[in-house]
């Protein structure tokens, strides 16, 4: 069972130290998420910066809003970060949840859906070393693997679950605990459906902060105002109390949710960190160790 972590989003400069000890530590992947309109690193610039201060420990977007970007361009900075890595990236992807960040850039929201199926084919074609276009060369570089970056499709509705199988690598669960294992298998029945070889990649996110109650307390009201506000849309009422409610606070929860996610399945675990000081990462991998 791999296991990364999703980074802090509130001291982007203390993130190459979190880099640098999950990279000597037992972790797989380092995540970070993705907003416009919220005081967060912008996740492609973050994690090319924290690509050159590792040298082991994959890179991936959790989840990359991608109806906001120009393609081309997206197809451009991901393939590039992708090689310059050494193949260590992911992409994950999504639609967000957020109006205002579609309304920052002038995005359609009701046309977000669409808007991502359209950007996924121009980015395999930029991939491929196909020409852009009629008249239009080839985009480069050359990724890192054939074909591209592995892309692995946020979602919850069962649309996103037949978009992440016809046209990604993998599901990115987000859920609760509960509910993973059921989205987990209808991944896979979609993927049957639409005719794919092999598998699709399983990776569960949860949420997480070890340590003492300041610590426990620092994390969770900064959950909660990520997930408050007037501009979240389809989101039920009381999400924000419910995610702070579940959010994993101890080394026994770590531990469980593990040997849960791995008898259902899944490929990798992400524990989303919201707690922003570097001795997170010791507490986890001590977690994990069992100590």
């Amino acid at each position: 069972m791999n296991i990364g972590l999703g980074l802090p989003i509130s001291e982007p400069a203390a993130l190459l130290e979190w880099a640098r000890l999950a990279d000597a530590g037992p972790f797989s992947t380092l995540g970070l998420l993705d907003r416009l309109v919220y005081d967060n690193p912008e996740p492609l610039v973050a994690l090319a910066v924290l690509a050159g201060a590792t040298s082991r420990i994959r890179l991936q977007t959790e989840v990359l809003l991608a109806p906001l970007r120009e393609p081309a361009l997206l197809a451009k900075q991901t393939v590039t970060l992708d090689r310059m890595s050494g193949g260590r990236f992911t992409l994950g992807i999504g639609l967000g949840a957020r109006r205002d960040d579609y309304e920052a850039v002038g995005a359609d929201v009701h046309r977000r859906g669409a808007r991502l199926e359209e950007t996924m084919e121009v980015l395999r074609r930029v991939w491929s070393g196909e020409p852009y276009g009629e008249g239009i060369g080839p985009i480069g570089p050359r990724p890192a693997r054939r074909g591209g970056p592995e892309v692995l499709f946020g979602a919850f509705s069962p649309a996103g679950i037949r978009r992440a199988a016809r046209l990604g690598d993998g599901f990115l669960c987000a859920a609760h605990l509960a509910d993973a294992e059921g989205l987990f298998r209808s991944t896979e029945a979609e993927w049957q459906a639409q005719g794919r070889s092999g598998r699709p990649r399983l990776v569960a996110q949860f949420n997480a902060a070890l340590g003492p109650d300041h610590l426990v307390k620092e994390a969770r009201d900064r959950l909660y105002d990520y997930y408050s506000g007037p501009h979240y849309m389809n989101l039920p009422a009381g999400f924000a109390e419910g995610a702070v409610a579940s959010m994993l606070t101890t080394s026994d929860q770590i531990r469980d949710t593990v040997t849960r996610m791995a008898d259902i399945g899944a490929d990798e675990v992400m524990f989303y960190c919201w707690a922003s000081d570097t001795t997170q990462v010791e507490r986890f991998a001590g977690a994990l160790g069992g100590t």
